[in-house]
């Protein structure tokens, strides 16, 4: 704060001053003044010291940080062997004499286990179709319902579901 000099301000202080306090005040004011500007001044001066100090201090925090997992990963005894937790495995292909395939057998070569084999063929005509009344006369132990479901189309329907999968008609 600049106050500019004032010769009535001066007077006015001065006869003020003079009246009530010893001579050797006015020194020991300015004294005082003057101790709180160098007290500011090197307040100032600490702390901008202190700053930098603190800048400096994590800036070397950080870069030592940066550099501490690069030494933790580092093994401790380079002569130390790590164990695999895989096995390599090599392979080739076969070769083609021993390669397994199957083939059809001739008419004339079927090998069986019994010295007998019965071979059963269905004809034409051997069979017959069975009406609605005698189809569901075979499941009259097993409760089921035909529903037409066109002209020429019907389903049956078992009561219980279990009866879907089959059972024994004898």
């Amino acid at each position: 704060m600049i106050v500019k000099y004032n010769a009535d301000n001066e007077l006015l202080l001065n006869d003020v001053l003079a009246e009530a306090t010893p001579p050797d005040f006015r020194g020991a004011i300015l004294d005082q003044t003057l101790g709180l500007a160098r007290r500011r001044r090197r307040w100032g001066q600490i702390r901008r010291v202190a700053g930098i100090f603190t800048v400096l201090g994590l800036l070397g925090f950080f870069v030592w940080q940066k550099d501490l997992p690069r030494q933790a990963s580092m093994p401790m005894n380079a002569s130390k062997t790590i164990e695999k937790s895989y096995t390599l495995v090599r392979t080739q292909p076969l070769p083609a004499g021993e390669v397994v395939a199957t083939r059809p057998l001739t008419a004339g070569r079927f090998i069986v286990s019994t010295l007998t084999v019965g071979i059963v063929q269905t004809g034409r005509g051997n069979y017959r179709l069975i009406n609605d009344n005698e189809l569901l006369a075979l499941l009259t132990s097993h409760p089921a319902a035909l529903v037409r479901t066109g002209p020429h189309s019907e389903q049956l329907i078992f009561a219980n579901p279990e009866d879907e999968k089959g059972f024994p008609l004898n």
